[in-house]
């Protein structure tokens, strides 16, 4: 593969054929040679082919080199490309050109993209938006994508805690995972804790860091399963959930561990988790 892609580089390198120096290009990309992949759609993008301006600003954005991918993608929407509104945001919001990344994932709504629409509830919401967050997911919802269905009941449901919310939330529980642990949460309040455990596992089978958390509280708050809670919080820290650790620190403490536990309330407040900051100042305090 790597020799037959070397050969057609040689071959194309100086042959104007942007068709061609695209299709190289993207291979190349795929291979993760995003340097040589770069020099084929600059290329091409040269010679006038906007394709080729939005794929240059992928192979710059890969290679982190994000103030040229800005470069590349405005071409890429000079020449009417819209599919590089998306992308353009996602480096924007990297840069930190928040509002211009909001103006790019508009773009890209306005363009029938409706996971650049996706991506621009979700910086409102994180702004503090959330109205216009929750408006935004609402429109994308209502043009068909199951993921924006999940985000608008997830969204609804942790301001209201509306138990009629549970289809929409089953519906969305396999787009969305937040919508999933809210589905556990309703189920769990309303007394149906096997079927909550069950979603929950599913969650955790299918990878999604969200899922952890809740189903370690569950073990141990309505099994006391304090193995299997542990277990569960340390696969979310594992997955990358920071707020796994202040939960396991309390049952290590429990335990009698303290040594284990001030270790995780330490990491916990390392990763930014504000309580286990406050835990950890308390008990140096003594």
């Amino acid at each position: 593969m790597t020799e037959d892609l070397d050969r057609r580089l040689r071959r194309l390198r100086a042959s104007g054929d942007g068709d061609a120096l695209v299709d190289l290009g993207c291979d190349l990309a795929d291979a993760g040679r995003h340097a040589d992949a770069e020099a084929c759609f600059r290329a091409a993008s040269e010679a006038g082919d906007t394709v080729a301006s939005f794929n240059l600003g992928n192979a710059l954005a890969a290679q982190g080199r994000w103030t040229e991918a800005v470069d590349a993608y405005e071409a890429a929407l000079s020449g009417g490309e819209a599919d590089a509104w998306r992308n353009l945001g996602l480096v924007l919001e990297d840069l930190g050109d928040l509002a211009g990344a909001m103006r790019a994932y508009r773009g890209a709504l306005d363009a029938s993209d409706l996971e650049g629409g996706l991506q621009l509830a979700f910086l409102l919401r994180e702004q503090g938006e959330r109205e216009e967050a929750l408006a935004v997911a609402g429109e994308v919802a209502a043009a068909g994508d199951p993921e924006a269905a999940g985000v608008v009941a997830c969204w609804r449901f942790c301001t209201t805690l509306d138990p009629a919310l549970e289809d929409d939330l089953r519906a969305g529980a396999e787009h969305f995972p937040a919508a999933r642990t809210d589905l556990a949460h309703l189920l769990r309040e309303s007394g149906r804790g096997a079927e909550a455990r069950a979603v929950l596992e599913r969650g955790a089978k299918l990878g999604e860091q969200v899922a952890w958390l809740p189903l370690g509280n569950l073990y141990r708050e309505d099994l006391e399963d304090e193995e299997a809670a542990e277990e569960a919080f340390r696969a979310g820290i594992a997955a990358g959930d920071v707020y796994c650790h202040q939960n396991l620190a309390v049952l290590l403490a429990d335990r009698g561990d303290l040594d284990g536990a001030v270790e995780q309330f330490r990491l916990g407040a390392e990763a930014g988790d504000q309580l286990a900051a406050q835990t950890l100042r308390g008990l140096e305090r003594g």
